[in-house]
């Protein structure tokens, strides 16, 4: 039976503490869980202590994000011989058959060696429907994979190549976070899932999903319909905030080709070529774009060595 090690950030997490942890105990597959909280003030902590002692329980210091808290758990993990890590959302849960489904996904395929996130198919809360973002993932991979179609004409296959899914159920080989490392400690929280399956792919690994494997992501939004706040500004504001992280994201990606030179050209045509045109709003906004990243050039460039040559980057598995 291999070692499979779930690993969990949380952050005020007692909205779904009890059916998430619930959850892991009935799988069929036993699992060793490790919970790194970034700073709770709900009870998290002390609810898991007196609830699920089996849980090793990791209290950061301080807020690192997403990508860090992880990364810790991936490091305990490792040094306890985790065959297979399990990444999971605090807002998640699973079923008791899950982690079976996945692991009889990874040992039917024919090179289980390029194989570097196995993903099952996420329900929303109602257990009855796909999350709605995770549903968007699929549609656009379709028209390859036909998946779809697959599922129409009942024939569905163990496993579908997909080239992004986000990161609230990944099952993760050893041999992969060997190769790959953790999350890219660049990202807070928002962009680090996009970054680690770009150099999943960018060395030749696939990202799969195994549609018979079921979990539940129990995320806020279920709906695409207008869902943007009143405020303009607010709008404008984190539109703007989607368009940096976006930027962030290309530039780590090992695949693009990234010269310092010709990042900050790009932004003095932009600024004088908008100015010039009269939008005066948005060559303020490509002008505050610049100073944003004129301090983060050179640690992007860093980064990028780390993920491309790093023995096993942005963790300390020795």
């Amino acid at each position: 039976m291999p070692k499979v090690y779930v690993i969990i950030v949380t952050y005020n997490a007692m909205k779904w503490t009890e059916r998430c942890f619930s959850s892991l105990r009935k799988s069929s597959v036993p699992l060793q869980t490790i919970v790194v909280d970034n700073g709770s003030s709900d009870g998290t902590q002390d609810y898991i202590r007196s609830n699920f002692p089996e849980v090793q329980l990791i209290q950061s210091e301080t807020n690192g994000g997403f990508g860090k808290a992880n990364n810790t758990g991936i490091e305990i993990a490792h040094r306890a011989g985790a065959d297979f890590f399990y990444i999971m959302n605090q807002d998640a849960w699973i079923f008791e058959d899950s982690v079976q489904k996945l692991i009889d996904a990874y040992t039917s395929h024919p090179e289980p060696e390029k194989l570097g996130i196995l993903s099952p198919m996420h329900l929303d809360g109602t257990e009855k429907r796909f999350d709605l973002h995770f549903e968007n993932y699929l549609g656009k991979e379709t028209k390859d994979n036909r998946l779809f179609s697959d599922i129409f004409a009942g024939e569905v296959q163990p496993w579908y190549e997909i080239n992004f899914v986000n990161a609230a159920h990944w099952l993760i080989p050893r041999n992969i976070i060997e190769k790959i490392g953790g999350f890219n400690p660049y990202f807070f929280h928002g962009a680090e899932d996009y970054e680690y399956i770009n150099r999943v792919l960018y060395f030749g690994l696939k990202v799969v999903v195994c549609p018979h494997s079921k979990v539940v992501h129990d995320a806020k939004v279920q709906s695409f319909k207008k869902l943007e706040n009143e405020d303009e500004v607010y709008n404008l504001q984190q539109r703007r905030l989607s368009i940096r992280m976006q930027r962030e994201t290309r530039y780590l990606n090992p695949a693009y080709y990234y010269n310092i030179r010709n990042e900050k050209k790009e932004f003095y045509s932009n600024i004088i070529k908008l100015r010039l045109k009269g939008n005066k709003s948005e060559s303020d906004f490509y002008l505050a774009q610049y100073k944003y990243f004129q301090n983060r050039f050179q640690e992007i460039e860093d980064l990028r060595k780390i993920s491309l040559t790093a023995k096993h980057p942005f963790l300390n598995l020795d």
